[in-house]
C-alpha cells in the first residue's frame, strides 16, 4: 500500500534528525545555512534579476532568514512538526497527485541558491530526488576578491553562465570553464531537434555521466563532477551523445585515475638507475607477463627511423635491448603513428598483439596512450615525456636542462657579439628549464651574453626548426642552440642527433662549424626498465600497481648516462672543454646544480635565493624565464 504524506513527513524527519546528529557530532551546524549570515560582512556591487529559470536542487543549499534556517536539517527534510507536518503532507500529497507546478523565489549566490519563499516545496522535491525546480532567481554578486580563489572562479563562472545559462557545472580550478566553452565550438548534438546545444549537453551527456560517476563512488573524491568530466572528455573527448554502457564499461578504470588526482598526493620522481638483482628468475613475474614467457615489448614511433633523428635514437635503444637481454624478449616497433587521436587506433592494435609493455616514444601520444592504457589495464604503458603520469601511464624522460647547462657554457665563451639563439618547440616546463639552464650556463662565463628563442611550435620539424634558425641569424646571433644539421655528422648515425649548438656564417645565413649537442642513451633507460621488471626487483613498477597513491616519473639524469653531453674536441677550446668537464662531474656528484641561486627571472624577480637550489618540483613546472632570456 503506498504512504501517504503524514508517512513520508515521518521519513523525512528521520532523515533530519539523523542528518542533525550526523553534523553535529562532525562540529557542524546541524541546520541549513542562512544566506543573511554568509552575507553579513559581503560588499555585493549588484543584483540582476534572472527571471523564472529551471534551477537543480542539488545545487539549492539553504534559506534566506537565519529563522527559517532553524526548522530545516542540512539535507533540507524538516527537523520541527507543530504546523509544518500538516503543510508538509498536503505539499507531498499535491506532489504524487498532480506535481509540484509553483515556482519558488531563491538568491543566487556564487552559483548556489537559498530560497526565500518555498522551502518545503523545495524540501518535498529533495525527498523525492527530484532533480529541478522552477524558481524566480535573483543573483547577488559579490566584488571580484582578487586574493580568494572561490571568488576568481565565481567571475569565471559567470561568463560561461552568460552563454550557456548552465547552473549546474563547478569547477575547482581556475581556468576550467574557459577549457569546457572550448569543447562546445565544435560540439553539434546528434539530435537535431533540440536547438539548445548548451542545455542537450547538460541533460543527455552531462546528467548521464554523472549518474554513472557517481554510482561508482565519485562522491567520494575531492573533485567536483565536472573537474571529472573535463578529464574524460581530455581523454576521450567531447561526447556528441550519452553511451551509458561505454561510459559504464570506462568509468571503473578511469576512476582510478580520479583518485589519485583528487587526493593530489603528488609524484614520486625516479632520479636515480635503478638497481639490479641477478639472482631472480622470470617465473617470478608480477603481473605484467605471463609466467615462464618471453616479455613482449613494442615501441610507436612517430616519423621514420630513417627520417627522424628522434625515432632512429629510440631504435637505437631498442636495438641494444635486443642486445643485452637476447631470449628474455621479443621487441617490434611501428613507423608514422598519427601525431593527433588517430594513435589510439595504432596503439590498440599494439595492445591486442599481447604486447606486455608498450613504449610511446613521443609526448604528443599521452592521452593516446592514457585511453589505451584504461582499456587495456593488463599491459604496462609507458610514454617519453616530461608531463605529470598517470595510474595507468608512467613516464621518462631525461634531465636535458643538465646538458644544456654545458651547451650554454660553450656558446658564452665562443659567442662574439654576445647574442646567442636557441631554437625551441614551445614553452613547456622542461623547454623552458632547459633554455634556463643553457642561459644560465652562458651567463656564468659571459655576463653579456644574451639568450633569444625562437619556437617551431612543432616538435619534430626539421623544415620550422631550420625558418627559426634564420629568424635568429636575423635577429644577430653567431650561434645558434638547436640548428638544423646541413651536412651529415657522425653524431646523428650514433646518437640520432638533427641538430646542433653551431657557429654562424652570416655572409651565408648557414651554419658554419658544429660545437656540441646534448645527447640520449635511451638504451640504458629501456635495459634497466625491463632487467627489473624480468628480475621482478622492480619496486616501483609493482607499486603502480598497488594502491599507492603516488604516481612515478622516472626522469634521470648525466650521473645515470641516459643523457650526455657531445661536444667536438677540434672546435671547442682546451679550456672551456675543462670547464665543461668539472661542472660536468661536479653535477654527476651533486656537488653543483645548474639551478643554484640567487636566479632572477627577466622581470627582475628574486625566483631562487642565494646558495639555494631549485626543487625537482619547481623545475617539472617552471614557467619563467631567467633575466637573460629574450622571446621573439
Amino acid at each position: 500500500m503506498d504512504k501517504n504524506g503524514h508517512e513520508h513527513f515521518d521519513e523525512a524527519r528521520k532523515l533530519a534528525v539523523r542528518e542533525y546528529n550526523r553534523s553535529i557530532s562532525s562540529g557542524e551546524i546541524g541546520y541549513l545555512p542562512s544566506l543573511e549570515g554568509i552575507l553579513k560582512d559581503t560588499e555585493i556591487v549588484a543584483q540582476v534579476d534572472l527571471g523564472l529559470i529551471e534551477i537543480p536542487l542539488k545545487k539549492t543549499i539553504g534559506t534566506y532568514t537565519h529563522l527559517r534556517s532553524l526548522s530545516f536539517a542540512r539535507n533540507f527534510m524538516p527537523l520541527i512538526e507543530t504546523e509544518f507536518r500538516e503543510k508538509w503532507s498536503s505539499l507531498c500529497e499535491a506532489h504524487l497527485h498532480e506535481g509540484i507546478r509553483d515556482a519558488i523565489k531563491v538568491y543566487e549566490y556564487m552559483n548556489w541558491f537559498y530560497v526565500i519563499e518555498g522551502n518545503k516545496r523545495v524540501s518535498v522535491l529533495k525527498y523525492f530526488d527530484a532533480y529541478s525546480i522552477s524558481a524566480k532567481v535573483t543573483r547577488l554578486i559579490p566584488k571580484l576578491d582578487e586574493n580568494s580563489k572561490d571568488s576568481r572562479l565565481y567571475y569565471e563562472f559567470l561568463k560561461f553562465n552568460k552563454i550557456t545559462n548552465l547552473y549546474s557545472i563547478w569547477f575547482s580550478k581556475e581556468g576550467s570553464f574557459d577549457k569546457l566553452l572550448k569543447l562546445f565550438d565544435n560540439f553539434n548534438p546528434e539530435n537535431s531537434y533540440f536547438d539548445n546545444k548548451y542545455k542537450y549537453f547538460e541533460v543527455y551527456i552531462y546528467n548521464t555521466f554523472r549518474k554513472i560517476y557517481l554510482s561508482y563512488g565519485g562522491d567520494r573524491l575531492k573533485i567536483t563532477t565536472g573537474d571529472a568530466f573535463l578529464e574524460y572528455a581530455k581523454i576521450y573527448g567531447m561526447p556528441k551523445k550519452a553511451n551509458e554502457e561505454k561510459l559504464t564499461l570506462r568509468m571503473k578504470e578511469f576512476l582510478k585515475e580520479l583518485e589519485v588526482l583528487s587526493k593530489d598526493e603528488g609524484i614520486d620522481l625516479s632520479t636515480e638507475l635503478l638497481e639490479v638483482s641477478p639472482n631472480k628468475m622470470i617465473n617470478t613475474l608480477t603481473s605484467l607477463v605471463i609466467p615462464k614467457k618471453k616479455l613482449k615489448v613494442a615501441f610507436a614511433y612517430a616519423r621514420t627511423i630513417e627520417g627522424s633523428g628522434w625515432t632512429y635514437s629510440h631504435e637505437l635503444g631498442r636495438l641494444h635491448l635486443e642486445k643485452v637481454l637476447g631470449d628474455q624478449i621479443t621487441t617490434g616497433y611501428i613507423e608514422n603513428v598519427p601525431e593527433n587521436s588517430d594513435a589510439y587506433k595504432m596503439l590498440k592494435i599494439l595492445a591486442n598483439a599481447g604486447n606486455d609493455i608498450i613504449f610511446t616514444t613521443s609526448p604528443i601520444y599521452l592521452n593516446s596512450t592514457l585511453k589505451c592504457a584504461l582499456e587495456f589495464p593488463q599491459v604496462r604503458f609507458f610514454n617519453c615525456s616530461e608531463a605529470h603520469p598517470y595510474t595507468h601511464v608512467s613516464n621518462y624522460y631525461g634531465r636535458t636542462y643538465e646538458p644544456r647547462f654545458l651547451t650554454g657554457i660553450i656558446a658564452g665563451s665562443m659567442t662574439k657579439d654576445n647574442i646567442i639563439g636557441y631554437v625551441a618547440t614551445s614553452p613547456t616546463p622542461e623547454v623552458i628549464s632547459s633554455i634556463n639552464a643553457f642561459a644560465l650556463g652562458a651567463k656564468m662565463v659571459n655576463p653579456y651574453a644574451k639568450v633569444k628563442v625562437a619556437y617551431t611550435n612543432e616538435w619534430n620539424s626539421r623544415l620550422k626548426f631550420t625558418d627559426a634558425g634564420s629568424r635568429l641569424i636575423k635577429e644577430g646571433a653567431d650561434i645558434i642552440c638547436n640548428r638544423t644539421l646541413e651536412v651529415s655528422h657522425p653524431v646523428s648515425t650514433d646518437f640520432g642527433v638533427y641538430s646542433m649548438l653551431c657557429t654562424i656564417d652570416k655572409e651565408r645565413g648557414v651554419p658554419d662549424k658544429y660545437l656540441a649537442t646534448p645527447i640520449w642513451n635511451w638504451g640504458i633507460f629501456y635495459e634497466r626498465i625491463l632487467k627489473n621488471i624480468l628480475n621482478n626487483t622492480f619496486k616501483t613498477i609493482v607499486d603502480m600497481f598497488s594502491n599507492n597513491p603516488k604516481l612515478i616519473n622516472f626522469w634521470w639524469g648525466i650521473d645515470t648516462g641516459v643523457v650526455d653531453i657531445f661536444y667536438s674536441k677540434e672546435l671547442v677550446p682546451p679550456e672551456t672543454q675543462k670547464l665543461v668537464n668539472l661542472m660536468k662531474k661536479m653535477i654527476m656528484n651533486n656537488a653543483y646544480h645548474p639551478f643554484t641561486g640567487p636566479i632572477y627571472d627577466r622581470d627582475g624577480n628574486l625566483r631562487i635565493n642565494n646558495e639555494e637550489t631549485a626543487s625537482f618540483e619547481q623545475i617539472l613546472s617552471m614557467d619563467w624565464f631567467v633575466e637573460n632570456v629574450e622571446s621573439i
